[in-house]
């Protein structure tokens, strides 16, 4: 007899104890869809089992259609259904800001400022002083012109938006005179000739790849010409015989021509790197002090804050790029400008914003407290899983997103080697390891590599997260299993 027959009704199933339950938990629309699901996925298994062994079904899924095991799938259904899309993971990649993985986490009081933003409403574009309509970048701006020394400022959703932003304000119709050196692509195909001329600005690049002389700009400059842009090379670098023009004489040979000098920061730092034994990172302060008439940066970066554009300099030019027609567009919402603004106030306020940032924090981590999560956390792993030899290694962080793209810091990771296998079954191994490690109920994302899977714990930076990590241990040997008997 054909097992699907066999197969409750969706009603029911739906009166089954377990699944009632159920629907006090999760309600009852949900769960309908669960059961409806569970059931026709079980059906399409019967269906595939009985063409292929030419027999109605097989044993297992015969076990598989009884009625507990159906309440078991239809429980793992709701799991899967309820799960968020937006997951919350273990960043072990060894790339602490990881553009896939959303970069900085915020602040505990950019978190609280986001929550209080999210509940009520807010003064964002009213005015309590006069009781009039107001301008949402008052909220950011006198704290952004505090920590950078520019007159004036405003904010966008990311620094692309800052960029493509400003060259159309103040350069759509005209030449934009850059270094070659500087032709920058960026993840997500942003390549600054694209964006030029998204913008409306006509790119004239000028010097060689690796070398661009002062006398290059002053030779390039002309009626036509609408300013001069410069782009840290934030996700490479060029080294050996090279030369570059500061920031200083380029913006003398644009003020001397009249046209403004836009500076691209890519990362920006609101503090001095350097103070955290790390490589130091141009900040917006420095070029503005270098005579830049604008300077664009992210706020998700090395600022630590949430997604942003952030845009400050001469108050005129800052008054025509929010003129802008594009600046309605690419404008930030109420959540991100209160988590951005709390954010700037730990800069502005803090003795040590490394105790307050996470992304900070994390960067300056001491190689010997990693160290000591390392040996804590390989005394649970070494034994989890007969398959893998665990070994605490020393290994090299990255700050990542374009931030130093050449400096590393030192780091430990858990590396997990297969043992007694060939290339190939060392491979699927490390395979099954990695994808039962991403199953997790809180995923934790590592990286392949020297025929090993590593586990970099510089993010892993808190007793909490130590304890969550452990308690899954038991689950990935279940995992594990899982994705290989498949």
């Amino acid at each position: 007899m054909d097992v699907r027959r066999q197969l409750p009704a969706v009603d029911a199933l739906l009166m089954h104890p377990g699944v009632q339950e159920a629907s006090a938990r999760y309600g009852r629309r949900l769960v309908r869809r669960a059961v409806r699901q569970t059931l026709d996925d079980i059906r399409a298994q019967l269906h595939e089992a009985a063409t292929t062994t030419s027999t109605p079904a097989s044993a297992s899924l015969n076990d598989a259609a009884s009625p507990d095991s159906l309440v078991g799938q239809v429980m793992d259904c709701l799991e899967r259904l309820s799960r968020p899309n937006s997951r919350v993971v273990f960043n072990l990649t060894g790339t602490v800001i990881h553009t896939n993985l959303g970069r900085s986490p915020l602040a505990e009081s950019a978190i609280e400022a986001m929550a209080q933003a999210a509940r009520d409403p807010v003064a964002l574009e009213y005015d309590l002083e006069s009781g009039g309509r107001g301008d949402r970048d008052r909220l950011v701006e006198s704290l952004l012109c505090e920590l950078t020394g520019a007159e004036a400022a405003t904010v966008v959703n990311n620094n692309a938006g800052a960029v493509v932003l400003s060259l159309g304000a103040l350069g759509a119709g005209r030449e934009a005179v850059i270094s070659r050196g500087e032709l920058i692509e960026i993840g997500g195909a942003f390549r600054m000739p694209d964006i030029m001329q998204a913008a409306g600005c006509r790119l004239h690049e000028v010097g060689a790849t690796n070398r661009t002389h002062a006398r290059d700009f002053e030779a390039a400059m002309n009626e036509d010409t609408g300013l001069i842009v410069k782009a840290h090379t934030s996700n490479y670098a060029i080294t050996g015989f090279t030369k570059s023009v500061p920031e200083h004489i380029l913006a003398d040979i644009a003020h001397a021509r009249g046209v403004p000098l836009l500076v691209d920061l890519g990362s920006g730092a609101l503090t001095d790197l350097a103070a955290y034994d790390l490589p130091y990172e141009a900040q917006p302060r420095d070029s503005i002090a270098a005579g830049a008439d604008v300077v664009t940066f992210s706020g998700d970066k090395l600022l630590g804050g949430p997604q942003a554009g952030i845009i400050v300099g001469r108050r005129s030019l800052i008054d025509t790029i929010k003129r802008h027609p594009l600046k309605r567009a690419l404008r930030l919402d109420k959540l991100t400008l209160a988590a951005l603004e709390a954010t700037l106030r730990i800069y502005r306020d803090s003795d040590d914003p490394s105790q307050h940032v996470p992304t900070l924090a994390m960067l300056s981590r001491p190689e010997s407290e990693i160290e000591a999560t390392g040996e804590r956390l390989w005394v649970h792993c070494n034994d989890v899983l007969d398959d893998f030899e665990v070994a605490l290694r020393p290994c090299m962080s990255q700050l990542g997103s374009g931030s130093l793209p050449v400096d590393r810091l030192p780091s430990r990771a858990l590396v997990w080697t297969p043992r007694g296998v060939d290339r190939q079954g060392r491979e699927r191994a490390l395979r099954l390891l990695e994808r039962a490690f991403r199953s997790l109920p809180r995923p934790v994302i590592g990286r392949l590599r020297d025929g090993a899977f590593h586990l970099d714990l510089r993010c892993l930076d808190d007793a909490r997260k130590e304890a969550l990590f452990i308690d899954q241990l038991e689950t990935l040997k279940h995992h594990f299993r899982r994705q290989e008997a498949r």
